[in-house]
């Protein structure tokens, strides 16, 4: 009987290849078989060696190639055959990557499961565009919620954003009108400045700034796409010089 492979749960960062850990690096060019999300970047996959098995189980809003209990079989069925696996995500694989379901299916299979982190999309993305999550003089709290669940009009936000406060919402793109909305309704001043991070360290990074009440505008008119992030709070309009560059000079 074969010996059981071992899951590692990866974290592929923001997208810079740079951005890797050392470890999450040398798994990847070590590796046999590499299950990946959609927002792994290509030049990250560029790094597996020439005969890996690249099986991409990308997600899409309201389209799943696959569903995660169908995910979470396909590693331990992997790692049963005697085969490790890399499962690459986006970020960090237990901030909005599903990593604790995948963890919990490998472990109740009785299979090895490793966890090796990545840098956050929030983390990663604010810092290429110069956005201090918190500040001394702006924010000691900061959040991270998804703007794509169901029932997002019901959820409870309070308290997660104003005065002293950073509120990070990963998914919110498609949502963003609802997400002003609900924010405004549960007491934030319409005025409250807000970032939009595209594509955050990536070579085609966008950083659009405005107005809580002119998210969705934003949005729509600049044609913001996934990968994005929201980012609301004073600290996305702090005037330092090195915090106040615009979209277009980041991007260059």
């Amino acid at each position: 009987m074969a010996q059981t492979g071992t899951i590692h749960l990866v974290g592929a960062g923001p997208g810079d290849p740079e951005l890797l850990t050392i470890r999450a690096a040398r798994l990847i060019e070590r590796a046999g078989i590499i299950v990946h999300d959609g927002l792994v970047d290509p030049a990250i996959l560029a790094l597996a060696r020439p005969d890996a098995e690249l099986i991409s189980v990308a997600k899409q809003r309201s389209k799943h190639t696959m569903q995660q209990e169908d995910i979470n079989a396909l590693l331990v069925s992997i790692a049963r055959s005697g085969e490790d696996v890399v499962r690459l995500k986006g970020g960090d694989p237990f901030v909005f990557g599903r990593g604790g379901e995948e963890a919990e299916a490998a472990r109740a299979a009785g299979v090895p499961v490793e966890v090796v982190p990545g840098i956050s999309a929030a983390n990663g993305a604010a810092a290429a565009a110069q956005i201090a999550l918190t500040h001394r003089d702006a924010s000691s709290i900061v959040s991270f919620v998804a703007g794509q669940c169901k029932g997002l009009k019901d959820q409870d936000w309070a308290g997660l954003a104003g005065k002293g406060r950073t509120l990070v919402i990963y998914m919110g793109v498609k949502t963003a009108p609802q997400i002003a909305e609900k924010l405004m309704e549960d007491g934030l001043a319409p005025d409250m400045p807000v970032a939009v991070i595209e594509n955050g360290t990536r070579p085609e990074m966008r950083v659009l700034r405005g107005l809580l009440a002119g998210l969705p505008e934003l949005v729509e008119n600049e044609k913001v796409v996934s990968p994005a992030l929201i980012v609301i709070g004073e600290v996305t309009a702090r005037d330092d010089m090195t915090l106040a560059m615009t979209a277009q000079e980041v991007a260059r």
